[in-house]
């Protein structure tokens, strides 16, 4: 029987990379998005050679250059979707040669754009993880770096976070660790007696 594919959204500073934790460390293999993208950028990544040809200057000791790609992209508007023509389907290989390899019940799906590039298709249920506009706000400022100007910049490529939980499966508010474990160990065993059922 093929693994229940859970995928994990939220906007920035909800708490999804530590939500994905609690998941692994109650065995439920994840597969990430972004370590995806860092895979395919790496060198020797299937990303590197494409992009290279698409941009010379994006491709630096065999690796992509982050920092390239967004000087390329507030360069040229279309640069953009380019882009993601080359990596979005690299990705989606990735994600699908990680389920064809799961043996657990059930896999996790770290996705920061799951609704937005429409991936929920693929996924049996959605998780979003959510919390309070002021606690995002303190978390995401507190990251070394961080500005105001950038923090708006993320947010308005993301989806509001009440359109992501109106269209949801489950919700976790990620208000302290001990509770946001307890809910991610509940839904596991809700998905459990639900597929099992």
């Amino acid at each position: 029987m093929r693994p229940f594919r859970l995928g994990l959204t939220g906007s920035i500073g909800m708490g999804k990379s530590t939500t994905a934790g609690f998941f692994a460390a109650e065995g439920v293999p994840v597969w990430d998005a972004d370590a995806a993208v860092h895979r395919l950028y790496a060198p020797g990544g299937a990303a590197v050679a494409p992009l290279a040809a698409l941009h010379p200057a994006a491709v630096a000791a065999g690796s992509v250059d982050r920092n390239a790609l967004k000087s390329w992209i507030a360069a040229d508007p279309a640069a953009l979707k380019r882009i993601e023509t080359i990596v979005h389907p690299l990705v989606a290989a990735d994600r699908a040669a990680f389920l064809a390899d799961a043996t657990a019940d059930i896999v996790l799906f770290d996705i920061p754009l799951l609704f937005e590039k429409g991936t929920e298709a693929d996924m049996d249920a959605t998780l979003v993880v959510t919390a309070p506009p002021a606690l995002q706000r303190a978390r995401v400022l507190a990251r070394p770096g961080m500005t105001e100007a950038q923090f708006a910049t993320i947010l308005a490529r993301q989806m509001p976070d009440a359109e992501k939980r109106a269209r949801s499966t489950h919700i976790i508010e990620t208000l302290g660790l001990e509770a946001v474990r307890h809910a991610v160990r509940a839904l596991i065993a809700h998905i459990r007696e639900a597929h099992d059922a």
